[in-house]
């Protein structure tokens, strides 16, 4: 079919729902693409070849999915909402696909099936967890849109409002490029704010994997208090960490005598660049010890 025949990407998408009676939930991030010139430039950015494995993630009524099905090897698709499952099997079906496994199931839950790439318009409430899930996995690049300001805090300078956790745990796993802004009119029903396509490269490791899961553990511990000192929020947050009591804890961080250390635990969180994060992540974890 010749595009001067086909419907738009809205009324094909808005006449889908419509047949199927479904309403989306904005509050549980259905939010449906609707823009054909973005979805054909959000696919040219996985630049994917017939040698993929491509991982999508909310997959909806198969917007993306159709169009990377066409160009990889095999598509992962993973979608929770069994009606909209239902839908894209048959559009798959209707469609002659056959190379698109389609998992009907919680993304945060499942284990992936082996991938290369990932491309997907990720549902916003799970933007955050299913982020860190991806740095468990190997993979050559992820093309994700994600809320404009979720974007941002993704290689947030240290030091400002926009460095996180997020920001803290990508450093040693991914490069991370902003390759284009979505008007939040590109979607339906509409968000209340634009989003950012972004890339992510995966790093060549610079971290070895245990000392990573150590990083993690103090960073999410410190970042749930980034505007408070170093000491003050790894006390509060002790329990990410481990078990220990507080006042175990409080004594043996009163005991220490390096002067580096010190310095640091007077520190606010959002202050500390990641390496020296790192640094006192391998430096304080033998103390957290019960």
């Amino acid at each position: 079919m010749t595009s001067e025949n086909s419907p738009s990407l809205s009324k094909e998408t808005k006449d889908i729902l419509s047949r199927h009676g479904i309403k989306l939930n904005r509050n549980l991030g259905q939010n449906y693409l609707i823009d054909k010139n973005k979805r054909d430039q959000i696919v040219g950015f996985g630049d994917i070849t017939g040698e993929d494995v491509v991982l999508e993630i909310g997959t909806g009524i198969g917007t993306l999915t159709i169009e990377l099905a066409k160009r990889a090897k095999r598509v992962i698709a993973i979608e929770q909402d069994q009606k909209i499952c239902e839908i894209l099997t048959q559009r798959l079906r209707d469609e002659k696909i056959d190379n698109v496994e389609l998992i009907n199931d919680d993304a945060l839950k499942v284990d992936f099936p082996a991938f290369n790439k990932i491309v997907s318009n990720l549902p916003y409430q799970i933007s955050s967890p299913i982020t860190f899930k991806f740095l468990d996995y190997d993979f050559d690049l992820a093309i994700l849109m994600y809320q404009k300001e979720f974007a941002s805090r993704m290689n947030g300078e240290v030091g400002t409002k926009d460095y996180s956790r997020l920001s803290a745990m990508l450093y040693f796993k991914c490069e991370v490029e902003r390759l284009a802004e979505v008007s939040n009119e590109s979607f339906i029903p509409k968000p209340q704010i634009d989003s950012t396509v972004v890339k992510l490269t995966p790093k060549e490791k610079s971290i070895d994997e245990e000392d990573f899961r150590t990083y993690s553990k103090f960073t999410k511990a410190l970042f749930q208090h980034r505007n408070k000192k170093i000491k003050n929020a790894l006390i509060d947050s002790r329990h990410i960490i481990s078990n220990i009591d507080k006042k175990v804890l409080k004594k043996r961080l009163n005991a220490i005598d390096d002067e580096r250390l010190v310095e640091y635990l007077k520190m606010r969180v959002v202050a500390l660049a990641p390496e020296e994060i790192l640094f006192i992540s391998q430096k304080l974890n033998p103390i957290f010890v019960e």
